[in-house]
């Protein structure tokens, strides 16, 4: 602990008597930390001070005849100079210039709350000066030895089976604080004491770690949480990784705020989580290859294999009727992913299986469980494509599936658009001939309507409407004309006039089918 002005009170050999009674000062004035004792009898030695000093003076600045009437008002000037600069405390040293300290100048401290105490003749001001820096001196060997002694302890808890989850305890027991850890997807991944940060402080913490990691940049920072309560509290927050694969947040709490020996401390804790979670990184990595391996034994059609594997390593597969659901695997947000899909695996009980599958990951869910799809798409806004419920052993045909309800979940989205979900049976309702034309058959299908476009665009027309129409009720004139709002020789003329002009007899079944792919492609 660093002297306080107490501390210089309570040493008998100073004797040191105290002018200002410790009631009448404000209630931290005597436990404030002194950095240092100087000597000076300037008029205004504050330029000279810096917070946390203690002034010493033998008084030769004051004026002797204490009957003057500015007597007062340089004392108190005086003594406002020395508050505003922070200065911890003032002692006067008696019998060298005068007898006694000038009632003024008490009166001053009085007034600004500022300690002041009587240096007897006997103590040389040498004598308080060697005293603070004895003991600043046994402050910093003892934060030292503080630090060494904590290092030591948390590399031992390193070793343990669960060594992270050890680190941190100890971290806490060393600090005597709360200590949390935000993993990769933003969720609180393990914290001691448990349950100590309550709502809304914890809220606030999690919510910090998730805009530090979605920025993706190393950063540390110190925040107030809890501003809306009675007890605010400073926690302080540093990434762990390395920058665009960032690993998580190590949150800590410091009220009111880190000394050196502590930082340092945290400095060793922060190496050994980055490294241990680095180690997890490459386990996740071999887990990742394992898994893409498996994969492709279900698509093969060989599910012993990979049952057999689950079941020791994660737990049992999904049980069947499942779906297959498919979303890119974007390179700057596959380590969270990753760290999101294990916790979803875990809570599970494993049923709940993905993989990696080139530039894909590929879930395989229980029919129910939809859940996952919206939030891989709203957390990391990736398109997702999810099959129709199938059994286990038609896998490959979900697969399929899910991929191209993928591909039509990209052309959906864009740069203003969202990502979405999309299921295959909305594809599936639609057709075939409409799945056909969305592919690669855009460009032909413009190319094709072009004539009908143009002639609407020169003339005011509405052949491209009326063909619409016309088709998606069989070719019958008398309900297409009934829908327009027409009389039906209009749809014939129409009719006979995109004829003309797509250079094509819309009478038979194949001329009426390419139109309508067309139309279906343009839409």
């Amino acid at each position: 602990m660093q002297p306080t002005v107490q501390t210089l009170l309570d040493r008998p050999e100073l004797a040191l008597g105290l002018l200002t009674p410790a009631a009448a000062l404000p209630a931290d004035a005597l436990t404030a930390p002194v950095v240092w004792a100087h000597s000076s009898d300037l008029a205004d030695p504050a330029p000279f001070l810096d917070a946390g000093q203690v002034l010493l003076t033998t008084g030769t600045q004051f004026d002797l005849d204490e009957a003057r009437a500015d007597a007062a008002g340089f004392a108190l000037t005086y003594v406002q100079r020395l508050r505003d600069r922070g200065v911890a405390a003032l002692g006067f040293g008696t019998e060298v210039i005068r007898d006694g300290t000038p009632a003024a100048l008490v009166d001053a401290c009085l007034e600004l709350g500022l300690p002041l105490f009587e240096v007897p003749y006997r103590v040389p001001f040498i004598a308080i000066a060697k005293l603070v820096a004895d003991l600043l001196a046994e402050d910093e060997y003892a934060r030292q030895a503080w630090a060494l002694s904590a290092q030591r302890a948390i590399s031992r808890a390193a070793l343990r089976p669960d060594g992270l989850t050890a680190t941190l305890a100890e971290l806490s027991k060393r600090l005597g604080t709360w200590v949390g850890l935000v993993d990769a997807t933003g969720a609180l991944d393990r914290e001691s004491p448990e349950g100590a940060l309550g709502q809304p402080r914890l809220g606030e913490v999690v919510g910090e770690a998730r805009s530090m990691l979605r920025r993706g940049q190393r950063a540390s920072r110190t925040v107030l949480v809890g501003e809306s309560t009675d007890a605010p509290q400073r926690i302080t927050m540093q990434t762990l990784g390395s920058g665009g694969a960032l690993r998580g947040v190590l949150a800590v709490g410091d009220s009111p705020e880190l000394d050196q020996a502590g930082r340092e401390v945290v400095t060793a804790v922060i190496a050994l989580a980055g490294l241990s979670l680095e180690q997890n990184r490459d386990l996740d990595r071999a887990r990742g290859h394992l898994r893409t391996g498996l994969l492709r034994s279900l698509l093969a059609g060989d599910s012993s294999l990979a049952e057999q594997v689950s079941s020791e390593m994660w737990g049992p597969l999904p049980e069947g009727p499942v779906r297959v659901a498919v979303t890119d695997a974007a390179v700057h947000a596959l380590d969270r992913m990753t760290e999101l899909l294990e916790l979803r695996v875990d809570e599970r009980g494993g049923r709940l299986f993905f993989a990696r599958d080139g530039g894909v990951v590929v879930l395989v869910l229980e029919a129910a469980d939809s859940a996952i799809a919206d939030e891989l798409c709203s957390e990391f806004d990736l398109p997702v494509g999810v099959s129709d419920a199938m059994p286990i052993e038609s896998l490959a045909a979900a697969h399929e599936q899910a991929v191209r309800a993928l591909e039509r979940a990209r052309e959906s989205g864009g740069r203003d658009t969202p990502a979405r979900v999309v299921a295959f049976d909305e594809i599936s309702r639609q057709g075939v001939l409409a799945f056909l034309a969305r592919t690669d058959a855009r460009a032909v299908a413009v190319a094709t309507l072009a004539p009908l476009v143009q002639h609407d665009a020169a003339s005011g027309t509405s052949l491209v409407e009326t063909v619409r129409t016309w088709l998606e009720h069989g070719g019958q004139f008398d309900a297409t004309a009934q829908q327009l709002g027409v009389h039906r020789h209009t749809v014939r003329s129409r009719i006979a006039l995109a004829e003309r002009l797509l250079e094509r007899d819309l009478s038979g079944f194949h001329a009426r089918a390419d139109l309508w792919a067309a139309l279906l492609a343009v839409q």
